[in-house]
């Protein structure tokens, strides 16, 4: 026989305080089973993320060539602020950070927006613009070095010389390298882009659209009005990573131009690589790598102040 509880039950106060929580319930609570299953992920992320930004900050403050270890404090800040090509390495990432953020940022969201307007193809369309993600880095660089010959050989030279155009000396040309560099890392990233634009495209609801439609409004009208409002939250995220992304670019100008022609396409992080592995001054180049993480860490926090009222309105 079942018998039900008739009584009502009455809530706490809403001024009631809460019993503190001591070790003992916090045990009995299941918390010493969870950190147990917690520790080896909070261990193996310490080894491999925080770990690292400590070492590197202690070994900013050596000069070593990892046999021979010297303690040499804030000189090595001091030098990399004090080299000439520092300036050069910085206004080069700037120029092809934002040469990058007007080609590369808006083409993979109207990709997006062709791509889910399809109906029949929409997984083939999907597919050929993630291709050029999954071509290993390098080989798609040395593939785009061959198609930047400057001679008639050069893919592009060839398609533009049928029109009566070039030669263009695409990667040897100091006002072309950086705008051809960035023309390749975008084909070469776009496609994670795309997928994630069109993840979120599809989380949009089509009535949406049809009283947009209704309402006579056209495609242009429905994209301003409609789409990117919806992609509000996802566009500041994207644009974030990819001024973080487009920061760090190396592999690129690396592969392409090792820097020339003049250093015209020197970036930072190619400015690390040769400090470390060129210079053999490891602390110098760990210096100027916290540098570079400090100013990503205060852009990245006055970007999410500046937007943080247009994402949450």
């Amino acid at each position: 026989m079942v018998v039900l509880d008739t009584e009502p039950r009455t809530a706490a106060p809403p001024g009631t305080a809460r019993r503190p929580r001591t070790p003992v319930s916090w045990v009995r609570g299941g918390g010493l089973t969870t950190l147990l299953f917690f520790l080896p992920l909070l261990l193996s992320f310490g080894m491999f993320s925080w770990w690292p930004i400590v070492r590197s900050l202690v070994l900013s403050l050596q000069q070593t060539n990892f046999i021979v270890t010297e303690w040499v404090g804030l000189d090595n800040f001091q030098r990399v602020l004090a080299d000439p090509l520092l300036g050069t390495a910085v206004w080069n990432t700037t120029v092809f950070t934002l040469i990058a953020l007007v080609i590369g940022f808006p083409v993979p969201l109207l990709l997006a927006v062709f791509v889910a307007e399809l109906r029949r193809t929409r997984a083939l369309a999907s597919v050929l613009v993630y291709l050029p993600v999954v071509i290993p880095p390098v080989v798609a660089v040395l593939l785009w070095k061959t198609f930047y010959r400057p001679d008639e050989a050069g893919l592009f030279n060839t398609v533009l010389g049928w029109a009566g155009l070039g030669p263009y000396e695409w990667l040897n040309s100091g006002a072309m390298v950086i705008p051809a560099i960035v023309v390749q890392a975008t084909w070469a990233s776009f496609g994670t882009a795309v997928i994630i634009y069109l993840a979120a495209l599809m989380t949009i609801r089509t009535e949406l659209y049809e009283s947009a439609e209704i309402d006579g409004a056209g495609v242009v009208r429905r994209f301003w009005h409609v789409t990117l409002p919806q992609l509000r939250g996802i566009l500041l995220i994207m644009l974030l990573l990819q001024l973080i992304g487009t920061f760090q670019v190396f592999t690129e100008p690396y592969i392409m131009t090792d820097g020339g022609p003049e250093n015209r396409s020197l970036t930072l992080l190619l400015l690390i690589y040769r400090y470390a592995f060129v210079s053999g001054d490891f602390g110098r180049a760990t210096a100027l790598s916290l540098l570079l993480a400090l100013a990503l860490g205060v852009l990245s926090a006055v970007y999410l102040w500046a937007t943080r009222r247009w994402s949450t309105s």
